[in-house]
């Protein structure tokens, strides 16, 4: 063989030689089966270190070699509580949908509702977002108040739904005020009616009665602004937003020479509205 094609044949053989160790030194290690109490206490120490996303995989170990272990319910749970805590919220709801199917009367299925719905609850974006979150977080909260009413996790699920709500009432809020900034008033008042009607037990209450007077009273409909201001006056009257509209409506109907009267009819309720 000639000596060029000899180091050409040398240098092929060697390129191989390099390929195959750098394929071998890539492989995925070895399958070796460890005894689940081993398993779970290697998971269970790089959880206590904070390793959480090494921890996840290593509960996940559990489960997937010993699947029918009494371990392997724990490790689900544990696999997810991981992931809640690495902030890899996919990752836990869905081992957490799992932990719920596989084991709906578990003793720990309240707490396994109660992790979901934090993932979700601490997922809720600024107002001006998208607010799937929300309503996840708001449905998972519900399960967890209907389904285990005298747990302590269900009074938590209740305080973190108030806030939810109020959170969904912001939304329509900020939709509401960029339609009456446009001067869409007519989108604007469908707005602020829904904060009205199905977000009563929020801080946007008085605001969105305040923001609907105005927007009557820029569409000329003045028996409308009358119905909703005297709401406002009857349930909110130490409001700021009933000072300021107070001041608005008693300039406007002075300058119109009507009767200011009107302002005092202070019956009705909120669910009396629409």
């Amino acid at each position: 063989m000639p000596r060029s094609a000899h180091a050409k044949h040398l240098i092929a053989v060697c390129g191989l030689a390099f390929m195959l160790a750098a394929c071998s030194s890539t492989k995925e290690p070895e399958y070796v089966e460890r005894p689940v109490a081993e398993l779970y206490n290697t998971a269970q120490n790089l959880l206590d270190q904070k390793e959480y996303q090494k921890a996840a995989k290593a509960f996940d170990e559990v489960e997937r070699q010993h699947p029918y272990s009494v371990w392997a319910t724990k490790a689900t749970l544990m696999s997810a509580y991981s992931y809640y805590q690495n902030n890899k919220y996919d990752d836990a709801i869905s081992a957490l949908d799992r932990f719920i199917s596989l084991h709906p009367a578990n003793a720990d299925a309240a707490y396994a509702y109660y992790l979901k719905a934090l993932s979700y609850y601490e997922q809720i974006s600024d107002v001006r977002r998208d607010q799937q979150m929300t309503e996840n977080a708001m449905q998972s909260l519900d399960d967890v108040i209907r389904r285990f009413p005298d747990s302590k996790y269900a009074r938590d699920a209740k305080l973190k739904k108030d806030l939810t709500v109020d959170h969904m009432a912001g939304k329509e809020m900020s939709v509401g005020r960029y339609y009456q900034d446009r001067g869409d008033f007519l989108p604007a008042i469908n707005r602020f009616k829904k904060v009205v009607s199905d977000y009563q037990t929020t801080t946007h209450v008085p605001e969105a009665l305040s923001r609907l007077t105005e927007c009557y009273l820029a569409l000329g409909l003045t028996g409308e602004a009358q119905k909703t201001a005297s709401v406002l006056g009857y349930n909110f009257p130490g409001s700021e937003w009933y000072k300021d509209l107070y001041d608005l409506v008693l300039d406007k109907k002075t300058a119109d020479g009507a009767d200011e009267g009107w302002w005092d009819a202070t019956t009705g309720a909120i669910s009396s509205l629409f």
